[in-house]
């Protein structure tokens, strides 16, 4: 559809469409929620060089990008989608790998925190999560940085809005942690997990890498069928036919490779899969089939 009116040029720009719930949820990944485009694009060339005005833009997608060229002065970005029903609100930005050109702060009760510092290199490397309490609007203050000459800068982030999230360490295993529990699921969360996590796939694993630095790990998973992913993360190679994907955890899971059929279970933040349940698929199989003959399954799942 043609871009709403009155939108600002820098703004992700959001509308509802009269959809049904199976296609609702099919065009945003969540059924209820406002179908949107959450990507956001602007120049600092194109403001009045000597303005001291701050440029304000609106988000209104709970997940999205923003990208900023040519960082100058200022942009003040308001974090306000429909969160009316959440009680407490995890926030969560990943800036790119070429993040130059400004500093990122968050407004906490009339003060400015720094949340990314494009001097640290390490600050680029991380995802920086903080607490929100709705009603309450996020903003993020992006500062640019003096600049001698007018060549190529890019300061660009992604974000999401996590409600009803642990909030007490600010980083990205709080993010992760009902993805990677580190524990084998009981009956009820894995049955649970198949039908809420952003992506079920049945595979077997690979290979596992382990990131000390980052305190991560990474899961390679052999695909044998892609029963419902948010994101391309598994795709078929085109050289081999082969359907494959990585799959994080963290480091102190001390997950390892095993052998045999497993299904994978989880969700996905920034384009990556983060690990959930992941049960032997023969054991699922087992368990879903005893609860479905008892009528407690809470969803129906397609073995084919």
């Amino acid at each position: 559809p043609p871009w709403p009116t009155g939108c600002w040029p820098c703004c992700c720009c959001c509308w509802s469409w009269s959809l049904s719930p199976a296609a609702l949820t099919t065009a945003a990944g969540r059924a209820g929620e406002i179908v949107c485009f959450p990507l956001c694009f602007g120049s600092g060339l194109s403001w009045e060089p000597r303005s001291r005005t701050v440029e304000q833009v609106h988000l209104r997608c709970t997940e999205g990008s923003l990208e900023w060229l040519y960082p100058a002065r200022a942009l003040r970005v308001v974090l306000e989608p429909n969160l009316s029903s959440a009680t407490h609100t995890t926030v969560c930005i990943k800036p790119a790998s070429n993040f130059q050109g400004a500093n990122i702060y968050v407004e906490r009760a009339g003060q400015l925190h720094l949340v990314v510092s494009e001097a640290e290199e390490t600050w680029l490397r991380h995802v920086s999560c903080f607490s929100a309490h709705p009603p309450q609007r996020v903003a993020l203050f992006l500062q640019a940085s003096p600049q001698r000459d007018i060549s190529r800068r890019t300061a660009s982030f992604q974000y999401e809005l996590l409600s009803n999230q642990s909030t007490a360490s600010p980083d990205i295993q709080k993010m992760a942690l009902v993805e990677a529990m580190c524990r084998p699921c009981d009956d009820m969360e894995l049955l649970m997990a198949i039908c809420s996590s952003d992506f079920v796939v049945r595979g077997s694993i690979r290979n596992v890498s382990h990131d000390p630095e980052n305190h991560m790990s990474q899961v390679e998973v052999g695909v044998q069928k892609v029963y419902r992913q948010k994101n391309r993360v598994f795709q078929q190679d085109e050289a081999t036919g082969e359907w494959r994907g990585p799959i994080k955890t963290l480091l102190r899971c001390r997950v390892k490779q095993g052998a045999g059929d497993f299904l994978f279970t989880g969700s996905e933040h920034f384009g990556e899969a983060w690990l959930g349940c992941a049960p032997r698929f023969k054991d699922f199989s087992s368990i879903y089939q005893t609860a479905r003959e008892r009528g407690t399954n809470p969803c129906e799942f397609q073995f084919n």
